[in-house]
């Protein structure tokens, strides 16, 4: 089978010839900054072709996550209002200023009914690795999302839907039969919604305010929808959804009575056509994995081990009894970036035999690859991968 046969198979349930295997690797920044450190950091395609050639090179089934480039205004996954557009009613001043290694964009959002404040934040950690960041959330108030929800602009467009159907074709065809490809589609409503108030808010708003809640959450969910179908109609094999938010700080039965409804209806919504949606929590998950099973995303991710996550992936397995794929991720930090051949090999194992049982199983790196990851341990984590993945 190929690569896209092999992926494209498992994402729809079957069984293929063996456990598809490949890495995750960000579109700009991090790993790739290690390998290719003459990349310009804002040339994303090139990125994302770098993305392509690599994990060609290993042997791996390719897996290209599109987020740069596609996700334009870059506000639609790292936070806050529409501040790239402008109408008669949404007026926006942006005033520029630099903080150490950190940008700051302070925008002002006039409207016919009041004013709104935020800041978006992009922080060079490291040469080329950027992280981006709303940091000064828009919504404080009733009022102010009131303000939003009548005043903001459209996030999708004609024009920006041209422009994504036009980078997932390219990188599509530069795939080829290795793979498929993916794309940062809108996160999940309570992530959304995260990227719009306060941790204190989001975290706390469904018990203290709850009509207040219900209106937020259906906003987060309403304003990004056309712009998700826009990456549906560009021909996407799967739909990456941030789901990490909720993650295990709000324990199951909050998120069984508040979150999951517009959870499901969301992911209802951008699965329509058939595109798969894989739902992201990297973090702790074993508190919701039944609760997914009502989820209805054809896919979850990564069940990130200990010491980063707390996924028990037998487990896991036990609880899941194939109502969704399964990615289950080796360590990208202590065992990949950090760990001995030996402990690679081990790790991979390990979590190949707990994942293969009855199919629905990709295997990666659990999140990124961190830069510093020594090759020789990605290629014994290929090598142990590909002697255990056969079916």
């Amino acid at each position: 089978m190929t690569g896209r046969e092999r992926f494209l198979g498992t994402l729809q349930g079957q069984t293929p010839d063996r456990v598809p295997v490949t890495l995750f690797i960000q579109d700009q920044g991090h790993f790739l900054t290690q390998v290719y450190p003459d990349l310009d950091p804002h040339a994303h395609e090139s990125l994302q072709l770098a993305v392509v050639e690599f994990q060609r090179s290993l042997g791996v089934d390719v897996f290209v996550r599109l987020l740069f480039g596609v996700n334009d205004p870059l506000g639609i996954h790292c936070g806050g209002l529409n501040v790239s557009d402008q109408t008669e009613n949404w007026e926006v001043r942006t005033k520029k200023s630099h903080q150490g290694n950190t940008t700051v964009y302070r925008s002002t959002i006039r409207t016919p009914g009041g004013t709104l404040e935020q800041d978006f934040s992009i922080n060079e950690a490291r040469p080329k690795t950027f992280m981006y960041g709303c940091t000064r959330k828009p919504i404080q108030t009733p009022a102010d999302l009131d303000l939003a929800i009548t005043y903001e602009p459209p996030l999708a467009s004609p024009e920006r839907a041209a422009r994504i159907r036009e980078r997932v074709q390219r990188i599509k065809q530069a795939v080829g039969e290795d793979g498929i490809v993916g794309t940062w589609s809108p996160h999940g409503p309570f992530n959304n919604a995260s990227l719009l108030v306060t941790e204190e808010t989001i975290y706390s708003l469904f018990l203290t305010d709850y009509d207040f809640y219900v209106k937020l959450m259906n906003f987060a969910m309403t304003r990004v929808l056309d712009y998700a179908m826009a990456m549906d109609a560009a021909g996407v094999d799967v739909h990456c959804v941030g789901g990490n938010v909720p993650g295990g700080f709000v324990g199951k039965a909050c998120y069984d009575k508040y979150i999951l409804p517009f959870e499901r209806q969301y992911i209802e919504a951008i699965q329509r056509n058939g595109t798969p949606a894989m739902y992201h929590n990297c973090g702790q998950i074993m508190n919701l994995v039944e609760s997914y099973k009502a989820l209805g995303a054809r896919v979850v991710e990564p069940f990130s081990p200990p010491p980063l996550g707390d996924a028990d992936l037998a487990r896991a397995k036990e609880i899941v009894a194939g109502a969704y794929v399964m990615v289950g991720g080796v360590d990208q930090v202590n065992v990949l970036q950090k760990g001995t051949i030996d402990e690679v090999k081990r790790k991979t194992e390990e979590t190949i035999t707990a994942g293969k049982p009855g199919g629905k199983f990709i295997l990666q790196s659990a999140d990124f690859l961190e830069y510093g990851t020594p090759i020789e341990n990605l290629e014994a984590y290929v090598e142990t991968a590909m002697e255990h993945a056969a079916y």
